[in-house]
């Protein structure tokens, strides 16, 4: 069991933050604390498909050819990196900054509004002002 969690160190490291991340959200009741659980959350998930995306000894997926049309290079994709996952994890960084921004923004106006952040009291708030 020992040598299974060293010889997979960094998937393991990544599920423990994304409980982390998911603990935080659905145990927390401070709003602040839950945006700060789906970072967390969705930053081990990057990094988990990135790694997963890593090749050991791969090359970057530029095939210089000759400008002639005589001969062609022999292309072996398997010495490639995929460079997908690693375009698609920035875009998802970038939506998640806007969605952090966002949910901040929206956390802002929740605070001036009712003056806490905690689920049960704005709970009750909200019931009060009904």
């Amino acid at each position: 069991m020992l040598e299974f969690v060293i010889g997979h160190f960094n998937n393991v490291t990544y599920i423990i933050l994304m409980m982390i991340g998911f603990h935080a959200m659905t145990g927390k009741t401070n709003l602040v604390k839950k945006v700060v659980g789906m970072n967390i959350f969705q930053w081990s998930i990057i990094l988990f498909i990135v790694s997963l995306a890593a090749k050991r000894g791969g090359t970057i997926p530029i095939v210089l050819g000759s400008h002639d049309h005589g001969g062609s290079p022999v292309i072996r994709a398997a010495q490639y990196v995929n460079p997908l996952p690693h375009v698609l994890m920035l875009t998802a960084i970038v939506v998640g900054l806007a969605t952090t921004g966002v949910a901040l923004s929206l956390l802002l106006r929740i605070y001036k509004r009712y003056g806490t952040l905690e689920e049960d009291e704005l709970f009750e708030k909200i019931e009060t002002s009904e």
